[in-house]
């Protein structure tokens, strides 16, 4: 074996060892201290230290113990592998529905995103998650390839009572299926009169379906059928800055809705 994965092999392998590289990653302890805040047993402890002594990773200087620059930058990047890996294993169950070529920022910034599914007690999980950030938000700013009634009918009670102020670039197709229904064609004339509320149509695919609510980035996924899949939503800078700057593109070449020339 690869003598580097022989070491990531030994530090993989042992909870405590990664435990008390780490800690004193954070700052120098004691014996006493590190037993504290690692909950190693005194004998483990003392295996452990011995054997990151031996790699010269940690130093002791008869009172503390202390990582070495070799073992700080060992610690690092294990730190950042198992984190790269923790989110992997959360994004897993729905890495097949994420829209990845037009994110462009860093996965691992999802690393703490919430993730809703559907379950059959609540089919409609994701768009209840989305709902719920809509009513809270001031701000909203979408870019999607749909509109479902339920968004629309939320926006335009909440444009109504002054309540925020809303910015939506759409696909003709999207808009189109509103439209054609007559009750919520009128609630669509109705947030379009609104001074705070403005719908935008963009003449292209829209591959995406993203809700920016303040600074909460929300993406509703679906799989290949159009089937609801999951919601994933986080507050992340770099995932709000994305939508930010990509609504900003998808608005900067739509054309302000005119419903009657949808006819």
């Amino acid at each position: 074996m690869d003598r580097a994965l022989e070491e990531i092999e030994f530090l993989a392998l042992s909870a405590n060892r990664v435990a008390v590289l780490e800690t004193l990653r954070e700052h120098p302890c004691t014996r006493r201290e590190l037993a504290e805040r690692t909950d190693a047993s005194q004998p483990t402890l003392g295996r452990v230290l011995r054997d990151l002594t031996e790699r010269h990773w940690v130093t002791h200087d008869g009172e503390r113990y202390t990582t070495t620059a070799t073992g700080e930058m060992v610690a690092a990047e294990f730190t950042d592998l198992r984190e790269t890996l923790e989110t992997e294993l959360r994004l897993r169950e729905v890495m097949a529905w994420l829209p990845t070529d037009t994110m462009t920022f860093d996965l691992r910034r999802l690393r703490d995103a919430t993730i809703t599914r559907p379950s059959q007690t609540r089919p409609d999980a994701p768009v209840q998650r989305a709902l719920e950030l809509l009513w809270d938000a001031n701000e909203v700013r979408i870019f999607s390839h749909a509109f479902n009634g339920r968004s629309l009918d939320v926006l335009q009670r909440r444009i109504a009572d002054h309540e925020g102020r809303f910015e939506g670039v759409f696909s003709p197709a999207a808009v189109e299926a509103l439209a054609d229904d007559a009750p919520l064609r009128r609630q669509l004339q109705d947030l379009l009169a609104a001074d705070d509320a403005e719908v935008r149509l963009y003449d292209g695919s829209i591959p995406v379906a993203v809700t920016l609510a303040d600074d909460v980035v929300h993406l509703m996924l679906r799989d290949e059928g159009g089937l609801l899949r999951a919601g994933i939503d986080t507050d992340d800078e770099a995932a709000v800055a994305w939508a930010r700057e990509t609504h900003a593109a998808y608005w900067e070449h739509a054309t302000p809705l005119d419903l009657d020339a949808l006819d």
